[in-house]
């Protein structure tokens, strides 16, 4: 009768159905010791959870999609594969062999790391469920195309020292794009993987988000990480600066993960020529992480530019330095020097590199794992990994990534770039900026950029470059070739410019201190008057108050709010609340297939979709209606054979035609934007009196924000746009009147 209940629906009507539920469930009721006054001593049984309606929800997605197009944004042409990948056979109900897991949960980090020391031969990281594919598909694959593949990556690789597939960009990404919640992603490998660690990239005090938090986001974000299945953390810094870093340490500690503190790696220890970034540096910076307790020491190198005897000369005078603590090293293979890197490591004394395997490797992803197993095959390094394991893995993903066409790096990355020696853009950055540089109408000046990259990169003082100072780095060349400025414009003018946010709070200390200290007169010129950080940028910061962000999405969204949505509000407010909603209305947008999901259901297309386990939907697109007078279209479905139809309102026909006003040219008081994105703050409004340089309202375009700045003294006479409004280049944003100086 319970389940009966459950899954009985009458629809347009209320009913007694929640009622007779919670008295289905109630343990007095369930023990027969009941009388008259049951209801009345339990006034809880009217407190009913409202129904999830999942499968009109997903019909209304497909709807969208159906009428709008899709819903998350495509970078390319290329359509979705309609294949579904075929995942290689596995024993039936036999469990995955021990692995390093097995290890670490029984002895400990420390205990862990030391056998971790003491092994023979070569251990690898696999980076195909992050690294890779945010690096080769704009980190874009989904927790539907992971769960599938897991169980075989168990059961074949439970020799690997890890699987990355959590951090770095896949957190925000989940929930801006994919629309899932980045832990049930992890909850839900945990499952399948129980045997192989799970490893992740941590941004220090920043986390996995681009700015700095206060020490209990970043405690408490480890702390569940932990919790939910995660359990080596390579902590690192985009500046190599210590005191963030080992707010990221002393954090993960804490939580009992495995430390794996790394360091940025640039320039070339190979060239003495380049001294700011010498061996010393290295050395020297190791010191102080073995000092403050890293159970791994490793060198980040994320732009691939680690050459094979730069890697043989930095790793032997680490092991030297260092004999008892595992040096695993992690590189791109932009260039295409990748295997010959991590050789080098590997007969340099390296316990573990990094690689993905084969048909997700390569160009600015990792060196193919293929290629490092067979190298060292029969050899002191062997892996112990089957050659023919790592075959039918490549061939899922092979498959699988036809499946994500549309962010394909292929669609514009050819072949690998050996000009990264000089530009050093980090692989998990390239494809994003070719990206970015489209969407900000630059896709034919992608080389201009590429140049001005190695002018902003030496403009801020020559930093290490990793999320988020490669982001600032970016944001500035991409703001050079826009307003065509070269290095020594930028200096005449740097009091003039409106310049990205992101560069703004590098100079003012936000990012922490990089290697070196600023470069001057620039800062001074940029900053004026504005604040400078002394020290570490969150010193000062109040923690987090948890049960109020809390009480207030539990407000914004319902009672069933989790602690980790908390955290995940804490690390990316509205990127959390879009979410929430979006899920709120669309429902389990995770269960669709990756093909269904992306491009949307095609006319009379019936598919089968597993909602949760024992509950599958049959739905099938009947018909797409004419557009009514409400700029609506009726899209008409078969759900489990019975007719279903939702409303959608077609945002094309809908538009109407506006052309905006464009910025006079040569008019001082005549502001344009200076890129093409959206209008996201505005902050002076008509008949105000601004000062020349005040801020006057912000534009965001992919990621990179910019601050416009009053071009003069004067009156606002009119502000020409609005709040979350888009807009192109040039586009007028606001009039002032000058006043005379």
């Amino acid at each position: 009768m319970l389940r009966n209940s459950q899954r009985f629906r009458i629809r347009g009507v209320k009913t007694n159905i929640p009622f007779l539920l919670n008295v289905l469930e109630h343990k007095q009721f369930l023990s027969g010791v009941v009388d008259t006054y049951f209801i009345d001593e339990n006034p809880q049984l009217f407190q009913f959870n409202p129904s999830q309606n999942r499968a009109q929800k997903l019909l209304n997605y497909l709807g969208q999609c159906m009428v709008n197009g899709p819903m998350t944004p495509f970078a390319t042409d290329i359509p979705p594969s309609e294949i579904q990948p075929t995942v290689p056979e596995l024993p039936i109900a036999k469990a995955p062999p021990p692995g390093w897991r097995d290890i670490l949960k029984q002895d400990g980090p420390t205990a862990f790391a030391k056998k971790v020391r003491e092994h023979n031969g070569l251990l690898l990281m696999d980076t195909t469920f992050r690294d890779a594919h945010q690096s080769l598909l704009a980190t874009r694959v989904r927790t539907y195309d992971l769960k599938k593949i897991a169980p075989y990556a168990s059961h074949k690789f439970h020799n690997l020292y890890s699987m990355e597939n959590w951090g770095g960009a896949t957190y925000d990404v989940a929930m801006r794009f994919l629309h899932e919640c980045p832990w049930e992603r992890l909850q839900e490998l945990r499952k399948r993987v129980p045997n192989v660690p799970f490893q992740m990239l941590l941004r220090g005090a920043n986390a996995v988000g681009y700015t700095n938090y206060p020490d209990n986001v970043v405690y408490k974000f480890c702390d569940l990480a932990v919790k939910n299945g995660m359990d080596i953390f390579r902590v690192f810094d985009s500046l190599n600066y210590l005191p963030n870093i080992i707010v990221g340490m002393e954090a993960v500690g804490k939580a009992g993960g495995v430390i794996e503190a790394a360091i940025s790696y640039t320039g070339d220890v190979s060239n003495p020529s380049l001294e700011k970034y010498n061996l010393k540096y290295y050395t020297d910076l190791a010191d102080e992480l073995v000092k403050a307790g890293t159970h791994v020491l490793c060198i980040k190198d994320m732009a691939g530019v680690l050459k094979p005897r730069a890697a043989k000369l930095l790793i032997t005078a680490l092991r030297d330095r260092h004999p008892d603590i595992p040096i695993h090293v992690h590189t791109h293979d932009t260039a295409g020097a990748g295997v010959a890197s991590m050789l080098a490591c590997a007969e340099a004394g390296a316990d573990i590199v990094d690689v993905a395997v084969d048909s997700m490797s390569g160009l600015t992803s990792q060196p193919s794992m293929g290629a490092v197993v067979s190298s060292v095959a029969n050899t002191e390094l062997d892996t112990g990994i089957d050659l023919h394991d790592v075959t039918e893995y490549s061939s899922y993903w092979e498959q699988t990534r036809n499946l994500y066409g549309p962010f394909e790096c292929c669609k514009t990355l050819k072949s690998g770039n050996s000009d990264v020696y000089d530009n050093q853009i980090p692989g998990g950055q390239y494809t994003n900026l070719q990206f970015q540089a489209f969407s900000l109408g630059l896709a034919e000046q992608f080389e201009e950029v590429k140049k001005r990259y190695c002018e902003a990169n030496l403009l801020l003082g020559d930093i290490p470059k990793v999320t988020p100072s490669s982001k600032v780095v970016g944001d500035m060349a991409q703001f050079m070739v826009q307003n065509k400025l070269n290095t020594a414009q930028v200096e005449d003018r740097a009091e003039d410019l409106s310049l990205p946010v992101s560069v703004i709070e590098y100079f003012q200390g936000f990012l922490g201190e990089p290697p070196g200290g600023y470069p001057e007169p620039l800062r001074s010129k940029i900053l004026g008057d504005k604040p400078r950080v002394n020290g570490r940028p969150v010193a000062s910061l109040q923690p987090v108050d948890f049960d109020k962000i809390k009480e207030e999405l539990i407000e914004k969204h319902g009672k069933r709010i989790r602690d980790v949505d908390v955290l995940s509000s804490a690390l990316y407010p509205s990127v959390t609340d879009d979410f929430l909603q979006f899920r709120e209305t669309y429902g389990p947008v995770d269960t669709l297939d990756t093909t269904l999901f992306l491009a949307g259901p095609k006319m009379a297309q019936e598919v089968q979709v597993d909602i949760e386990k024992g509950k599958t939907l049959s739905i099938k697109v009947l018909a797409v209606g004419d557009l009514n007078k409400n700029g609506q279209r009726e899209v008409f479905f078969e759900l489990n054979g019975q007719l279903r139809s939702v409303m959608i309102k077609d945002e094309v026909a809908s538009k109407e035609l506006h052309f905006h006003p464009k910025a006079l040219k040569g008019v001082k008081g005549s502001v344009g934007s200076p890129m093409p994105g959206t209008v996201i703050d505005i902050k002076v409004k008509d008949g105000e009196k601004v000062e020349k340089g005040a801020p006057l309202l912000v534009i965001s375009a992919m990621k990179m924000e910019m601050v416009v700045n009053a071009p003069c003294s004067g009156i606002v006479q009119k502000v020409s746009v609005e709040k979350n409004m888009k807009i192109e280049g040039e586009d007028l944003l606001l009039e002032i009147e000058p006043i005379p100086e």
